[in-house]
């Protein structure tokens, strides 16, 4: 027991019962420079005064104006450099959207006619899967974490609490909507009619989609948006297979006259879903918890750091954790194999307890065959490399964990080639039997490019080997080291290495896949795979071999000024 607690206690022992009712202690016993023990009263039963939501927002929004960083002129000087931008981007898209329509103008093919009649459909579908997916994840309502600390346990209202958030969240899903509806449409030669009819049903689908979502949350459901979205995920892929049929001149490509009112129709049942679901989830609103608001919040709040940090590797694993958490726990099985096929074995038994990235790997299987449908034969291989990298991240968690974790890699007895080897092998296998799904589009059944069977063979090789190796570039890149110098922008300083983070594995595509667009003989893509493999495999990237290379160096130099100080003994001859 500490000094002060013995004084205190003597304090009370001492005290008299009016000291003790009045809260004094006997100040002889406490010394002048310590701290008085003081007794709280607490307030009866008291009406809380009214507070409004508008004041405690506004309160807030002071105090972070109130604490602003930057001055008048370097806002102004980032203005200017944002509208420069803007102004140099747009002309590049104007530029790009006339070339399109003077493009589209000779559309005269039925790949070109199915693709220009098709393509809305596989947007408007895909939007709304894409918009249930992010809803679902993310909230659509949700709070940060100081605001459920505080604000949530004031006594205001949380229906206008968050009808801001609900409203902000409607707006943003019309608004990206709408422009990549508006540029798919220009893009694809549609009138302008025509493209804002699209536009507008693919923008309200995506608002009613987030009503719905926001409705759902305030009952904590979310069987009917994995219903919805596994629906508008099956419809896409239909109406690109279709799209593939008709250029290939399998099915007649149906042109009915009820398809010209198609998206005007669509835009009125968007319009009056998004009406009733928000307003039905703005009057529930006050039913969310704040545990369901917070989680979403937290969620934001990790992907901004990814963001900032640009690591998308980051970004997903949080994505990844919070879908494991909400699948809960799993029966555990057992391994099997001895020395690296016991890798092998683990990463099999992963596909079978989670076949869903699956899905993906088929869905990048379409991608070579809308690519020819819609007039991208020459692009093929790059944006079909790129598809395929995004579907076999999935699969290399096994070796991200490995390459992350060198305490754990270094506990098997093996090397790193022989680690990345085997985790390797089975997204070998996938890869291989993707080659054999797209080996027909490579042909050029689907009204792409014509090959001959050996090169649509070397062709479809190249293309799987440069989505495979992308993936595992990007699962094996290493970590930010930001005690290397930094490089000085209008943000502060930035890492450089951060920069390369966004286009790592992207870059494998681009130059496996290079000589094909270029029009180098056919030879040269798989032998830069084979390079390119050679680097990965051994796990040592440039900046480590510089670095080896200066130690070298200063090793040499090392043994250099040693023997340079040391004397040349001459033995006297003797007689």
């Amino acid at each position: 027991m500490s000094k002060k607690s013995k004084k205190l206690i003597r304090a009370q022992a001492n005290a008299t019962p009016e000291d003790v009712a009045t809260g004094a202690t006997a100040a002889s016993e406490v010394d002048a420079g310590e701290e008085r023990t003081w007794t709280f009263t607490f307030l009866g039963d008291v009406e809380p005064e009214p507070v409004d939501e508008k004041a405690l927002h506004t309160l807030m929004q002071q105090w972070r104006h109130g604490r602003a960083s930057r001055t008048l002129g370097q806002v102004l000087g980032d203005a200017y450099f944002m509208i420069f931008s803007l102004v140099l981007i747009g002309a590049m898209v104007i530029n790009l959207l006339l070339n399109s329509q003077h493009g589209a103008a000779g559309c005269n093919t039925t790949a070109c006619q199915s693709g220009r009649t098709l393509l809305p459909w596989v947007l408007l579908a895909g939007t709304a899967a894409l918009t249930l997916a992010a809803a679902r994840i993310f909230g659509p309502v949700l709070a940060s974490a100081a605001e459920g600390f505080w604000l949530m346990d004031a006594p205001v209202s949380r229906t206008r609490l968050l009808g801001g958030r609900l409203r902000s969240a409607l707006g943003l899903a019309f608004g990206l909507a709408a422009v990549v509806a508006a540029l798919v449409a220009a893009l694809s030669g549609m009138t302008l009619l025509l493209g804002g009819a699209w536009t507008l049903a693919i923008a309200l689908t995506a608002v009613a989609m987030i009503a719905l979502a926001a409705l759902e949350q305030t009952y904590e459901r979310t069987a009917v948006l994995r219903v919805l979205q596994a629906l508008f995920s099956v419809v896409a892929a239909a109406v690109v297979v279709w799209m593939v049929l008709v250029a290939a001149s399998i099915v007649p490509l149906l042109t009915p006259a009820w398809m010209a009112e198609a998206p005007w129709v669509l835009a009125i049942v968007a319009g009056v879903v998004a009406v009733v679901c928000g307003v039905l989830a703005y009057r529930r609103l006050s039913q969310i918890r704040r545990a369901r608001l917070l989680s979403g919040g937290s969620l934001v709040s990790g992907m901004q750091g990814a963001a900032f940090a640009l690591d998308l590797g980051l970004a997903r694993d949080i994505l990844v954790e919070r879908d494991a958490v909400a699948r809960g726990h799993v029966k555990p099985t057992p391994g099997r194999g001895l020395g690296v096929q016991a890798l092998i074995w683990r990463d099999l038994q992963r596909i079978a307890r989670f076949p869903k990235p699956l899905l993906g790997l088929v869905a990048a299987a379409l991608v070579p065959y809308a690519a020819d449908a819609l007039g991208l034969g020459s692009f093929m291989p790059f944006v079909t490399g790129l598809a395929l990298l995004a579907a076999m991240v999935p699969f290399l968690g096994s070796m991200r964990v490995l390459s992350r974790t060198g305490g754990l890699a270094r506990t098997m007895p093996f090397s790193t080639a022989e680690i990345r080897n085997a985790t390797m092998v089975v997204p070998a296998v996938l890869a291989l039997l993707w080659s054999v799904a797209v080996y027909p589009a490579v042909l050029g059944i689907a009204g792409g490019t014509s090959r001959t069977p050996l090169d649509a063979l070397i062709v479809t090789v190249s293309i799987a080997a440069a989505g495979l190796l992308g993936a595992v570039r990007w699962q094996t890149a290493k970590q930010v080291d930001y005690s290397r110098p930094m490089m000085a922008t209008n943000a502060g300083g930035i890492q450089p290495s951060l920069i390369f983070n966004l286009f790592r594995g992207i870059d494998v595509v681009v130059v496996v896949t290079a000589p094909l667009l270029l029009g180098a003989p056919i030879w040269v893509s798989p032998a830069i795979a084979l390079v390119v493999y050679m680097l990965l495999r051994s796990g040592t990237s440039m900046e480590e071999l510089q670095d080896e290379a200066k130690e070298q160096q200063k090793l040499a130099e090392a043994q250099r000024a040693t023997a340079s100080k040391e004397k040349i003994k001459v033995q006297r001859p003797t007689r």
